[in-house]
């Protein structure tokens, strides 16, 4: 009789231990498990730790509940202004109820995929490439919320959109390299421009102060001599005052307006 007994509880240990090797499930911290009873879900998801489910009855799937980047593939478009170009993204996301994201959506991972890459092809039609190029904030912004209106249905919360490259055919960014060229030249010669303008005022005050100083371009020569003989040069040149050649030219015009007159020609005759 005593035989029996061992013998019986010695089986009803080894049944029990193999039922709870069959139901003994581990739920990591990150994990929500979302248990289905004969194809019905059952109650809440499970909460990290040890639990147990009726095996053969129930099914345990594990959702993580860690934030998923997702990098989107390349999407090629043409923008508003038609500038064919290649736009890639990458997609931060989250599950936030794993009974939605098992029941409400087969594979939520590609869903987002996709969702991704329609909507930056969206995006790209829309916009500018000057608002692609220098605007992406507001783009990623537009980006998150037309990804986060269908994700919430799933269970999923969209935690940030980033553009990461935008690719422009190679004659764009010749021309694009061209505009620039020019456009920083036309600032080189207003630049220039502005500071000719302002030079010739002050050399306009400095000539009206040397006009009621005639004394002073004197001074400005030999500052300018000893400027040019500083150089070393073998050769010196010398500026010559404008009002000495004006000198030179009114002492001549007196001699040039004397001509000489021609004898009579009575003379020759009588002689």
């Amino acid at each position: 009789m005593v035989e029996e007994l061992l013998v019986a509880a010695a089986t009803v240990a080894s049944v029990g231990a193999v039922y709870v090797a069959a139901a003994a499930r581990i739920v990591k911290q990150y994990e929500r498990g979302v248990v289905l009873r004969l194809g019905r879900l059952r109650g809440v998801p499970r909460t990290p730790g040890f639990t147990m489910v009726v095996p053969g009855v129930d099914r345990l799937h594990k959702v993580n509940m860690q934030i998923v980047t997702m990098p989107v593939p390349a999407q090629e478009g043409i923008t508003r202004d038609n500038v064919t170009v290649r736009v890639d993204a990458v997609v931060y996301f989250k599950v936030v109820d794993a009974s939605n994201a098992i029941i409400r959506v087969e594979d939520y991972r590609f869903a987002v995929s996709q969702m991704a890459q329609t909507s930056l092809r969206s995006i790209i039609g829309k916009s500018d490439l000057d608002d692609l190029l220098s605007n992406r904030e507001k783009l990623n912004q537009g980006l998150e919320l037309m990804i986060d209106s269908p994700a919430v249905d799933w269970g999923v919360s969209i935690d940030r959109v980033e553009i990461k490259d935008v690719s422009l055919p190679e004659t764009m960014k010749r021309s694009m390299a061209r505009q620039a060229e020019a456009d920083r030249e036309r600032r080189a010669r207003i630049i220039n421009a502005d500071a000719e303008l302002q030079a010739s005022k002050k050399l306009a005050e400095a000539a009206g102060v040397m006009s009621e100083q005639p004394a002073a371009l004197q001074l400005r020569l030999l500052q300018t001599v000893v400027a040019v003989a500083a150089e070393k040069n073998s050769t010196l040149v010398l500026p010559f005052p404008v009002e000495l050649l004006r000198f030179l030219e009114r002492a001549q015009q007196p001699n040039e307006l004397q001509v000489p007159t021609p004898p009579p020609s009575g003379s020759s005759d009588a002689a």
